[in-house]
């Protein structure tokens, strides 16, 4: 997906959000501002928003001194999280679509996103992701292809949300990697957040090796490049994962709460929509 002008002001306002996190020193803020400014012009719109996220929360990394401002911050959302997990997994266990629960609630966890939000209402997320109508439900299409897939590629987003991606997996109840950032990028994911939320125990975590907030696979090892080119089944979580491989031609399932007006322009759909969207399906 590429990007829209109306992406510039929202990359400046992530910039400063981050920049806020990792020091209180307003002088340190204003070159932030300017630097971001004096690379406005080589922001082509034709490249990714994870593209030009990458570039930002490097300058923030290295402009602040502080190369995970959002560590705290993920640390309580997971914690957070973990604390509900006993009755979400009920909830999934009394459904009558389990599957269909667990796709709901791991969308739901799509909410916990410093990139988009600069806070959200996670109970609420989960009442709306259970009672909400899907704007877009490739349900049997994904089942199907979860019938007949050996190998499970599922690409995480944020920490946090890894413990809604744990309920999702477990229900499938299939050998499964689980894909992480290399390193911190807003509240992303990283192998540690993985380990925190239990993935570790029901599925393998890897890296991507990309620092980038979403699947940029110029950036990513060739390691896992080959790990996406041979897997049977792609899940992909999160608007950044959209934004990053929604152009390309193989078949990927995508979970994710629109949060951004931009990309609900993109995929046909409101503002607030919870998607499950196959791309290249056959």
């Amino acid at each position: 997906m590429k990007s829209y002008l109306e992406c510039i002001p929202c990359f400046f306002k992530q910039a400063l959000r981050a920049g806020r996190i990792a020091t209180d020193d307003e002088k340190i803020l204003k070159r932030l501002m300017d630097e971001l400014g004096t690379h406005l012009p080589r922001i082509s719109l034709e490249s990714t928003p994870p593209e030009t996220g990458r570039l930002i929360y490097r300058m923030v990394a290295e402009i602040t001194g502080n190369p995970d401002p959002y560590r705290e911050l993920k640390r309580e959302a997971t914690e957070q999280a973990l604390a509900r997990y006993p009755r979400l997994k009920r909830t999934i266990e009394d459904s009558d679509d389990p599957l269909l629960a667990a796709i709901r609630l791991a969308i739901a966890g799509n909410v916990i996103d410093f990139g988009a939000n600069a806070s959200y209402d996670m109970d609420k997320a989960i009442r709306e992701a259970l009672e909400k109508d899907f704007a877009i439900l490739d349900y049997d299409a994904f089942k199907s292809r979860l019938k007949r897939s050996g190998k499970i590629l599922y690409l995480g987003d944020n920490a946090g949300e890894t413990v809604f991606d744990r309920l999702l997996i477990e229900q499938i109840d299939r050998p499964m990697t689980y894909v992480v950032r290399d390193k911190p990028v807003i509240n992303d994911a990283t192998y540690a957040d993985g380990v925190a939320a239990g993935i570790d125990r029901i599925a393998t975590i890897v890296s991507s090796g990309t620092d980038a907030p979403g699947t940029i696979l110029a950036t990513c090892s060739p390691e896992f490049r080959q790990m996406l080119q041979n897997c049977g089944l792609v899940i992909a979580k999160g608007q950044g994962n959209y934004e990053g491989l929604s152009g390309e031609k193989r078949e990927i399932f995508f979970l994710l709460k629109a949060k951004c007006p931009v990309i609900a322009d993109n995929i046909g759909v409101e503002t607030g929509a919870i998607i499950l969207k196959g791309i290249n399906l056959n």
